[in-house]
């Protein structure tokens, strides 16, 4: 068993030296914007760690109810070609329900990772977080 501090602690306490101590002793320019860019790699990295596999767990069981079988040691990319295929054969159609909350599931998942602060994406969580307005009758 590790130690801890363990991966996703690790790359934070990387990004935060590199954007807290290193970038503001650089000067503007090249050397500045690469460390930008690797605090934020790192920090992509940890979150993936964070919640990918959570996220990929939820694509398999979206993936086994959307093609009605079990994974039976399939991967998820392997499903996923399966899906691609089920909706260019047509055996599954792209007005789909299921697909589509499967889509955009897969979506908010894969945006949490890799761009968490855009603005649609935070919208998009907002409003699912929203409790359901009541109509007046």
């Amino acid at each position: 068993m590790l130690d801890h501090p363990r991966g996703p602690a690790l790359l934070d306490a990387v990004a935060r030296l590199l954007r807290d101590v290193l970038l503001p002793a650089l000067p503007p320019g090249n050397a500045a914007f690469q460390a930008r860019v690797a605090a934020n790699a790192v920090d992509l990295a940890a979150r993936e760690m964070r919640l990918g596999p959570a996220a990929d767990a939820a694509a398999l069981d979206r993936l086994q109810a959307l093609l009605q079988h079990a994974a039976d040691g399939a991967g998820l990319d392997a499903l996923e070609a399966e899906l691609a295929l089920a909706i260019r054969s047509g055996a599954i159609d792209a007005d789909d329900p299921g697909l589509r909350a499967h889509l955009w599931a897969g979506t908010l998942d894969k945006l949490a990772i890799d761009q968490p602060s855009y603005a649609p994406y935070r919208r998009a969580v907002a409003l699912r977080a929203a409790p359901p307005t009541s109509t007046p009758e």
